[in-house]
């Protein structure tokens, strides 16, 4: 059996979609659990008149708190060997669950993935797809994910092993939980089947939090902060756990300063202006390893160039 698990917060614009999206799953031996996230709205209420038509769904009311303690919640009210997340804005197409549970069925894989589109205003764009079948070891899965093409960081697309969230929780005093965690399972996986067929449709708005992060004059400090510091212990995690990876994760890690660094020039992000000095000091730093990796891009390094190198020079002048 498998477990669905959606965290539901004031959506009542959209979480009937979602719901009646996984009731129509062609696979149907799942249950399904609704963590209502302290709604003020109709959501709570509407999932339960939903519950009261179908016995495999359980919703769970709790008073307002992180995404990841939600989450933690639902698995502890679930039992299926693998669990899904599906996020209460979102549409799964359906076979999604039939889809991911053949790839771990057949592969013996603690962790399927699937392709997914996104709904921007009523357009239906590509998101994360691939036409390729994959089987992946663990450091040939969080490669993937660093590299940001065949993986990434969003659980809603991926099936995993019930043993995997209770060896590694989600993180509850942070926002973006994925991006802290979905690394951890990839990294402790044993075998990862990917197929990147579209599954899932992801909607972008205003209200949630990848509408956010896709929209640089948007970054607050705050948000920007709690990205670095997942960021640096990333790359601790991952050279300790898999050190043939720690020179493309430290990479990854001063890619995403210097991609900052673009933001809040760009974009003038004001209250951004000290993470900048910081950032810039650091990157001053490792600027020879950074430039000299195998992995930058050529924007990159306009980018240090314009950015860091420039600035720096300037500054020698003017002392």
């Amino acid at each position: 059996m498998i477990s669905v698990i959606m965290l539901t917060y004031n959506r009542e614009q959209y979480i009937a979609r979602a719901i009646e999206a996984i009731l129509k799953q062609t696979y149907s031996d799942f249950e399904f659990v609704i963590v209502d996230n302290g709604s003020s709205d109709r959501s709570g209420l509407i999932a339960e008149e939903y519950a009261a038509k179908d016995a495999r769904i359980k919703v769970i009311h709790i008073e307002k708190s992180s995404i990841g303690h939600g989450r933690n919640i639902g698995i502890a009210n679930t039992k299926g060997e693998y669990i899904a997340f599906i996020d209460d804005d979102d549409v799964a197409a359906p076979d999604m669950l039939e889809f991911l549970n053949e790839l771990v069925q057949k592969n013996q894989a603690d962790i399927a993935i699937c392709g997914a589109q996104k709904d921007v205003n009523g357009e239906i764009l590509p998101h994360s797809m691939w036409d390729e079948y994959c089987i992946w070891s663990a450091a040939d899965a969080v490669t993937e994910l660093l590299k940001r093409k065949r993986n990434n960081a969003g659980l809603p697309t991926k099936l995993v092993k019930r043993t995997l969230f209770e060896q590694i929780p989600f993180k509850e005093d942070c926002k973006y939980e994925d991006i802290w965690i979905c690394y951890k399972y990839m990294a402790n996986a044993n075998k990862v089947a990917a197929y990147g067929l579209p599954k899932y449709c992801f909607t972008r708005h205003e209200n949630n939090n990848s509408s956010f992060t896709q929209n640089a004059g948007q970054w607050k400090a705050e948000q920007m902060e709690e990205y670095l510091a997942a960021f640096c212990e990333r790359t601790e995690y991952i050279s300790n756990k898999l050190p043939e990876l720690k020179e493309l994760v430290q990479y990854s890690e001063w890619s995403y300063m210097i991609s900052m660094c673009d933001k809040i020039k760009t974009y003038v992000l004001t209250d951004c202006k000290e993470i900048l000095k910081r950032l810039a000091e650091e990157l001053w730093q490792n600027r020879k390893e950074f430039l000299t990796s195998p992995y930058i891009q050529e924007f990159e390094k306009a980018w240090m160039k314009d950015y860091i190198l420039r600035e720096r020079q300037a500054e020698d002048e003017l002392s």
